[in-house]
């Protein structure tokens, strides 16, 4: 086994039906470009019927058609927002929690200590979160999970990675290992994948090798180091 292998994300997620919901944080291989992917996948009507969109510069999941929506407290919220020199993606509205913790002081994982996994028994799903912090014209990333210690709920496991930016190198964390009942949570490390330098090409091995009936949206987003030009791009399954 090679630890060290950086995998080809298509390859990762192909053939998988249900990944959940997933974040991807790295540079490009040029070393030129900071990148950052956000994606949901659903099961349930409910959890099918969203888009992203974007309002001054903040990424929303919102409902697709507003009358079919059953329950909004887990499936609508902020995903992607700025705070000065940081880029935050999380698949909740632990977005806020993150934002709102720094804007006063705390630290990343300072921030998530008032959160756990979402309270939607028998999956608990996990809360994942990721913060890019730029400087220098480089910069530095972490992200988090916070998961449930045991099948019952009773308490929560918090893991926080702390990464530098290597160029081509990214790392993805998603919410579960596959489809199941109850959903198996995330193990282990943030997973090793390639970054390219294009980010429609990203983009597409993304959103090409997600399963075709579960996927709902994705979003993605390179920064240039050098001039802060950012280039982003949404794509939703229901239009």
């Amino acid at each position: 086994m090679d630890i060290y292998k950086i995998n080809d994300i298509g390859e990762l997620i192909n053939g998988n039906p249900y990944v959940g919901r997933g974040i991807v944080l790295g540079k490009s291989a040029d070393g030129k470009k900071a990148a950052a992917a956000y994606f949901i996948m659903g099961r349930s009507s409910n959890s099918r019927n969203r888009i992203f969109t974007e309002k001054e510069g903040v990424i929303y999941t919102e409902p697709f058609d507003a009358s079919k929506v059953e329950d909004p407290s887990l499936i609508i919220y902020a995903a992607v927002r700025t705070l000065d020199n940081k880029l935050i993606v999380t698949n909740g509205d632990q977005t806020d929690t993150i934002h709102d913790g720094m804007a006063q002081g705390k630290t990343f994982s300072q921030s998530l200590e008032s959160r756990c996994f979402e309270p939607d028994a028998p999956n608990l799903t996990p809360r994942i979160s990721g913060i890019i912090a730029f400087a220098d014209g480089d910069f530095t990333y972490e992200m988090s999970i916070l998961k449930s210690i045991d099948a019952e709920g009773t308490d929560c496991a918090r893991f926080t990675f702390d990464f530098p930016s290597k160029a081509g190198l990214g790392h993805f964390i998603h919410t579960y290992v596959t489809d199941g009942n109850p959903i198996p949570t995330f193990q282990g490390e943030p997973e090793r994948v390639a970054i390219p330098d294009d980010m429609d090409e990203f983009a597409e091995k993304i959103w090409n090798n997600l399963d075709a009936d579960n996927k709902i949206s994705l979003y993605v987003r390179y920064t240039d180091l050098a001039t802060g030009e950012i280039n982003s791009k949404i794509i939703n399954k229901n239009r």
